[in-house]
């Protein structure tokens, strides 16, 4: 009977690739893995995956990057990358305005810089009418009184002289 469990026992069963691969009471019922023989060629062996952010063109140029910080000794900033993108905006931002600024400085023509100064005085008169009016509004109101009558005796003085 010890011999009989050295032969397969169902010869059909056999793996083409494998011939001593058979269920007999020898080996285990757990088929080894195909792959593992590279004997077979009529079997497709896996492959190995290709990750996409390894082979993506920014990843590449970071780690290169990276690579040739750490060579020359420089350390990697610790600020966040949101942080960073926004710092690199608000300058960008500054730096427009600051070109826009210089740019209208030149273009500016003769009759602009007439209308300039003149809106300027005006606006120095608004300046002026409004510090009166609040000068005004905070004198007592006997001093307004007083003022008043004097504008109604002159104007009465007034037209006693032309009459």
């Amino acid at each position: 009977m010890a011999t009989m469990f050295r032969y397969p026992v169902f010869p059909h069963l056999q793996d083409p690739c494998d011939p001593g691969l058979s269920l007999s009471a020898g080996r285990s019922v757990m088929a080894e893995p195909d792959y593992m023989d590279e004997d077979c060629d009529e079997l497709i062996k896996p492959k190995k995956l290709i990750n996409p952010v390894k082979t993506s063109r920014n990843h590449q140029d970071l780690h290169r990057e990276l690579l040739m910080n750490q060579k020359r000794g420089l350390a990697p900033q610790n600020k966040p990358e949101l942080q960073k993108v926004l710092e690199k905006r608000k300058r960008d931002q500054v730096l427009k305005q600051q070109k826009e600024e210089q740019e209208a400085h030149k273009k500016r023509s003769d009759l602009e810089i007439e209308l300039m100064k003149r809106q300027q005085k005006l606006e120095q008169l608004e300046l002026e009418q409004q510090k009166i009016e609040e000068e005004q509004e905070n004198t007592p109101e006997f001093v307004k009184m007083k003022s008043n009558l004097r504008r109604t005796k002159q104007e009465t003085d007034g037209e006693e002289r032309t009459t």
